[in-house]
């Protein structure tokens, strides 16, 4: 219906961008001392919170040793909310255009589509003190935002980067202590963040170059198509006609 296929893994790639900025989290635990105990790195994965929490009430007390309930801290997230971004809008007709292999060829692209992915992480943690570690390693990073730089098309633009600004949005955490004293309690902080992506479509296949236009003036719109009509013709060529796109050139007017 659209035309040919393109896939440019921009949503899944988006998803690996965010989780790999909160893969090297760690947790520690300290004795009276200040002498650290334990060190553990902080588990991710992408999944919605509610797979968590049915999780975590499947076993809540431990009653044989063959229960095995789920280990906390650890960390997951996932995609809340695609919109359309109005305000970074371009011209729908702009194209970006590179060399092609050869002199008199050009590959071209047009101008992205944009657009706010909104992603949740949820931290799970059954101490005040190892969800706010984790927490506070997050937030220094957020002033509000954080760019990232990536080479969409790695294997045909080497040389084209596109800079993604990532956003934190809010904070907010329950506590789960309701209950009697042995059911598991479990503090939950959710950060809310937006990812400003852009889409980009096809990448058009090689084109030849334009080296020359013209431009017919005629006294009116009913001879424009009578070339007796044609009052004069302005022809444009590059200086000299074999230059590629970044050349040193100038170009060569004829009004005839």
């Amino acid at each position: 219906m659209f035309g040919s296929h393109f896939y440019h893994e921009k949503t899944r790639k988006a998803v690996a961008i965010f989780g790999r900025l909160f893969n090297n989290i760690y947790v520690l635990r300290k004795n009276s001392a200040g002498a650290v105990i334990t060190q553990m790195k902080l588990p991710l994965a992408y999944a919605p919170k509610s797979r968590y929490i049915d999780r975590l009430k499947e076993n809540p007390n431990l009653t044989t040793d063959e229960d095995v309930a789920i280990k906390l801290p650890r960390a997951s997230f996932e995609i809340s909310g695609i919109q359309y971004d109005t305000t970074r809008q371009l011209t729908k007709l702009s194209n970006f255009s590179q060399p092609g292999s050869q002199i008199n060829k050009r590959t071209k692209m047009y101008s992205p589509v944009p657009y706010n992915i909104n992603f949740t992480l949820h931290v799970y943690a059954k101490t005040h003190d190892d969800a706010l570690q984790v927490v506070e390693q997050i937030l220094p990073t957020f002033n509000p935002q954080y760019t990232v730089t990536v080479k969409p098309f790695p294997d045909k633009y080497s040389d084209f980067v596109e800079d993604i600004p990532i956003i934190i949005q809010g904070i907010d955490f329950t506590d789960d202590y309701d209950g009697s004293l042995q059911n598991r309690r479990t503090i939950i902080y959710t950060l809310t963040f937006e990812m400003k992506l852009q889409y980009y479509g096809p990448l058009d296949a090689e084109s030849a170059v334009i080296t020359e236009s013209q431009i017919d003036l005629f006294t009116d719109l009913e001879s424009i198509n009578d070339s007796a009509g044609r009052i004069e013709r302005i022809s444009s060529t590059p200086t000299p006609i074999g230059v590629s796109a970044d050349s040193d050139f100038g170009f060569n007017t004829i009004i005839s």
